[in-house]
């Protein structure tokens, strides 16, 4: 490997174009600091991403925003792109025990014993939830005890119906891309924390679901990049980080880039394979490695209208039996085609994810099928993203900590070590995993820099 080293000083290199790396660029801009950003994509927002159907264009990845989320509506709103409110009118689908039935509330249509018991869990864990540090729920007073427990294992002590078993491991997989036995009990209270309660993580109206952004919210990364481009390179994978004294150097294939500092703005299992000299302390280095990204495959259908509109119904489903498990519809007003967004989660993502794209295809509409009936089975065109098979996201939504490693690595998560510093939405403290948390997370960076 013939590798060339530049001979001009960056104050700061970002590792990282997604939307975490992007804004802590531009808060470095604006300070004044010399800054370049390297990108291993061909593209720049990580895991937001355009693709198209029938003409149109849709986020194949993150895309909606709750009134909670103030830091992206503001980016949102200073980059001129405007929200418009995902559509609900109707009632929703649930799917469970080979039976599916219509309800319009939050909470799926479950027996009342089953009600009864979440509403009691959720009242527990608002309680739990008010004893986490702020950012720091390692320090919490059962840290340690809730730590070493999986969602599973606290499930099968604590929850009594099935309904609410059932409700519990569905909301799981919706959120982390994982099941129950993958997570930590204290990384789901502290998600739980950070995402203003159960209430506002599950909910369309007043809550994460709210809204959608006109055109996408990949636009929101790609016009933040658009003022960066001169010092924005693509296709640059970093293999090594060698930190002295008074700078560091970022190492890629055929480059080395000389820096004060560096921000590395990658999913932590991106971040673990880059080799740094010297080495990662200890700790940081077993966080990286023990942070596990979700399984998930967003899929769009359209159909030559949204025939589900004329059965009273919104399109949203929310599925314990079968493998597309959240669906939502997706249609532009004004546009006489119907379209349907659908998610598969954790095991079912693995699962489908070794089956070829036809198979995989003709999976999806059984689901539909099944969900609405035969005016499912004929899409007009059928668009996928897998994001497991993204080599440089390698999952999705975000990383999860399963039992045991929050409180034995958790505290290291933002902290520096030497002229590294560390962005992306997995370090958040509010929103972590969502795309406002990504935006937290690079001024937070960008500060530490700023600041010394």
């Amino acid at each position: 490997m013939d590798t060339q080293t530049t001979e001009k000083t960056w104050d700061t290199i970002v590792v990282g174009a997604g939307l975490a790396g992007l804004k802590a660029a531009l808060e470095l801009k604006k300070a004044g600091k010399q800054t370049l950003i390297l990108e291993a994509r061909d593209r720049v927002g990580g895991r937001s991403k355009a693709g198209e159907i029938c003409g149109e264009t849709i986020d194949l990845g993150g895309q909606w925003v709750g009134p909670q989320q103030k830091l992206l509506l503001s980016q949102a709103q200073e980059l001129g792109i405007k929200t418009y409110p995902q559509f609900i009118k109707g009632a929703s689908l649930v799917s469970r025990n080979g039976l599916v039935k219509s309800y319009r509330s939050n909470i799926p249509k479950l027996p009342v014993s089953a009600l009864i018991e979440i509403a009691l869990l959720e009242r527990r864990w608002n309680k739990e939830v008010k004893s986490l540090p702020h950012g720091a729920p390692w320090l919490a007073a059962k840290a340690k005890l809730w730590d070493a427990e999986t969602v599973e294992s606290w499930i099968l002590k604590n929850v009594r119906t099935d309904g609410a078993r059932d409700f519990i491991r569905t909301f799981v997989g919706a959120l982390f891309c994982c099941n129950t036995s993958q997570l930590s009990y204290l990384f789901f209270l502290e998600y739980i924390r950070q995402g203003h309660g159960l209430e506002s993580l599950i909910s369309t109206e007043g809550g994460s679901l709210q809204d959608k952004f006109i055109g996408g919210a990949w636009q929101i990364p790609k016009r933040i990049a658009d003022q960066l481009q001169d010092n924005l390179i693509l296709n640059s994978p970093v293999l090594a980080v060698e930190q002295c004294t008074d700078h560091v150097y970022v190492v890629c294939k055929n480059q080395r880039y000389k820096a004060q500092n560096i921000i590395i703005a990658t999913p932590p299992v991106l971040a673990s394979k880059i080799h740094y000299t010297p080495s990662l302390p200890v700790k940081r280095e077993k966080l990286l490695q023990s942070m596990t990204m979700g399984a998930v495959i967003k899929v769009h259908l359209a159909y030559n209208r949204p025939f589900w509109k004329q059965q009273n119904l919104n399109g949203a489903v929310v599925a314990t039996d079968r493998a597309v498990s959240v669906v939502f519809d997706q249609s532009t007003t004004g546009k006489d085609h119907g379209v349907l967004l659908g998610l598969i989660e954790g095991d079912y993502a693995i699962e489908l994810n070794a089956l070829d794209v036809d198979t995989r295809r003709q999976r999806v509409i059984a689901d539909m099928v099944y969900y609405f009936g035969q005016q499912a089975a004929h899409p007009l065109e059928y668009v996928e993203q897998d994001w497991l098979t993204e080599e440089w996201s390698q999952g999705g939504y975000g990383a999860h900590m399963p039992a045991g490693v929050m409180t034995s690595y958790g505290d290291c998560i933002r902290q520096p070590f030497g002229r590294i510093h560390w962005a992306g939405t997995e370090t958040a403290t509010e929103w972590s995993g969502y795309l406002d948390g990504a935006l937290q997370s690079g001024i937070r960076a960008a500060k530490e820099i700023i600041n010394k």
